[in-house]
């Protein structure tokens, strides 16, 4: 199978290849590798330097993105018209709405697939119907920047599988030797609660509702009668992961491998909810819901009626991502009311276990962006990919244009006051008018922490510049905490052995794997019964999660934990030899 598909790709990537040297020869296409000046790339040789200008004529790909970005303006942002005017590409970009599992399908179905796709985890229904280039050579000889950001050994890491080493997307979603200087996650709390509460520390789950229920004791309503909310819960559709799943495992001492526990020595798979300690942060959720702390609404509220909640400035804790509630906050912030925001903690079930939201992954790579088998000009397509990936192109992706949204005062990159308002509290407007990061995701990138050759950082995610952003009331909270950014509360990634598979997120599954409807049949009993276990009356949680464990027995949770172990084997055996 896989090797038909590898040679269905090659025919047509040569035929293609050998039309656009035709092209090239009457103008129309060059199809020489990007000069050094153009790109910025510092690697390319002597015969790359005298290459012909690019073919920068308009061009428009169609593109596909599992993710959604609701700040898309077709384009016509500040990074967006660059972009166009560098390379001649203008995108007709189509961004998953609802299930993108089943838009995924639909394509791999239709025959007619996008030019350019970002099908994340999904890429192996597209592989299996012969939808994708394998971009070997493509990058080979047309992607001088994709090759040197990624170096040798993560190009190995964007091979499909152990039997079929082609490269069908390459890993955009990570950055190469990214360093984190923040926390953007964890369990929040309003900078007012924790002030009131004299800044104690919060290590546990009953430190952190220790700081809840002072505050409602002591501030049951608001400013305006309306009840104050201890915690809320995001359970809307994926979102469920996110709020209520994950801080399972990362309270209880075990890494993001998604539904999946392992063992970094071992490599043993465990369907992560049959781990005890597990039943026990699940058991503190039911209490949080018995004594009044757990909002009511946390199972039934839409994602929208969440953000307006904590916009309202009444709900006191959250265990979120700040993307996730960001909006909200920012509102708050507008609004002026600070000490409504939230700081970051690290919190575990009891102090004997070790929070790993910082549990090193090594590169990521996975997902990312493919060109597809109907697409017009593949070469076109990787050098335009191939641009992103520039020290040029990662600049303006990161800091936009030179002049207005940045300027270089001493050979240094400078964010200034205004600007840099703007993207603390005004980030949705700001993105849509300017686009800087909302193409970060379609090109191979460096992560944080990385300079290029001017001494500058790639990304504007840095600890001078993590430092600007803080508010007063962010920057008097860290201070009472001693440390200058919200990471610095959690265990560090030196504490922790990389896990060699990445991260089992990330694995494609095979579109005929059993897993896939596994899966599926664990996620339906594990998001009906977890809710039901946390709703229910604490003297029934025991009865309920016992019935919980059996049904994930029957539906054969043993034979996908075998088949999930078989898979980060093979993706350990792909990345090391």
């Amino acid at each position: 199978m896989a090797s038909n598909r590898k040679k269905a790709s090659a025919w047509l990537l040569v035929s293609t290849l050998m039309l656009g040297m035709l092209a090239g020869c009457g103008g129309n296409n060059n199809n020489n590798a990007t000069t050094e000046e153009n790109t910025g790339n510092t690697g390319t040789d002597s015969a790359t330097a005298t290459a012909a200008p690019e073919d920068t004529s308009p061009i428009t790909f169609s593109f596909f993105s599992a993710d959604p970005s609701p700040n898309w303006t077709g384009m016509q942002d500040e990074v967006g018209k660059v972009l166009t005017e560098k390379t001649g590409v203008t995108l007709d970009a189509e961004f998953a709405v609802g299930d993108p599992v089943q838009k995924v399908a639909l394509i791999a179905a239709s025959g007619d697939y996008p030019d350019i796709v970002a099908a994340k985890n999904d890429v192996s229904k597209l592989v299996d119907a012969g939808a994708m280039l394998d971009l070997t050579e493509l990058i080979d000889k047309y992607a001088p920047n994709i090759k040197k950001v990624l170096g040798e050994e993560n190009m190995k890491r964007a091979r499909y599988s152990d039997d079929d080493h082609a490269i069908y997307a390459i890993p955009t979603n990570a950055g190469v030797d990214n360093t984190y200087f923040n926390a953007g996650g964890g369990f929040e709390l309003q900078h007012r609660a924790v002030k009131e509460a004299g800044y104690p520390a919060i290590k546990t789950v009953q430190d952190y509702e220790n700081v809840i229920k002072a505050y409602l004791e002591k501030h049951p309503t608001d400013e305006n009668g309306n009840k104050n909310i201890g915690m809320t819960l995001n359970a809307d559709d994926w979102y469920m992961y996110i709020t209520v799943t994950n801080p399972a495992f990362l309270t209880t001492g075990s890494s993001d491998d998604g539904e999946y526990a392992i063992d970094v020595d071992t490599q043993k798979v465990t369907y992560h909810f049959r781990r005890p300690a597990e039943k026990e942060y699940f058991r503190w959720l039911n209490h949080m819901n018995d004594i009044g702390l757990l909002d009511p609404e946390s199972f039934v509220q839409k994602y929208d009626q969440y953000k307006a909640k904590i916009a309202t400035g009444r709900v006191v804790g959250l265990i979120d991502q700040d993307w996730g509630y960001g909006d909200a906050e920012k509102a708050l912030k507008t609004a002026g009311k600070f000490d409504q925001g939230y700081g970051h903690y690290s919190v575990t079930l009891s102090e004997e276990y070790k929070d790993a939201s910082f549990w090193p992954t090594g590169f990521m790579a996975g997902y990312g962006v493919g060109i597809s088998t109907s697409c017009k000009d593949p070469v076109r397509a990787i050098k335009f990919l191939d641009y992103l990936a520039s020290d040029e192109g990662q600049v303006l992706l990161n800091y936009g244009v030179e002049g207005k949204d940045y300027k270089v005062e001493n050979g240094k990159r400078v964010i200034p006051d205004d600007v840099n308002n703007r993207i603390v509290n005004d980030n949705a407007n700001f993105t849509k008018e300017t686009g800087i990061s909302l193409y970060n995701m379609l090109g191979v990138h460096y992560g944080d922490g990385v300079k290029d050759p001017s001494g500058n950082y790639y990304t504007t995610k840095f600890p001078e510049q993590i430092t600007a952003q803080f508010n007063d009331v962010e920057k008097e909270t860290l201070a009472a905490y001693h440390v200058t950014n919200w990471k610095e509360l959690f265990p560090n990634e030196s504490e922790f052995k990389v896990k060699p598979w990445g991260a089992a997120w990330n694995i494609t599954i095979p579109g005929d794997s059993e897993i896939v409807v596994l899966d599926n049949k664990l996620k339906d009993i594990t998001w009906k019964r977890i809710p039901e276990a946390i709703l229910s009356k604490p003297a029934e949680f025991d009865k309920i999660w016992d019935a919980y464990m059996a049904e994930l027995d029957k539906a054969g949770v043993a034979k996908v934990e075998a088949l999930r172990e078989e898979l980060v084997k093979q993706r350990v055996k792909l990345w090391t030899e």
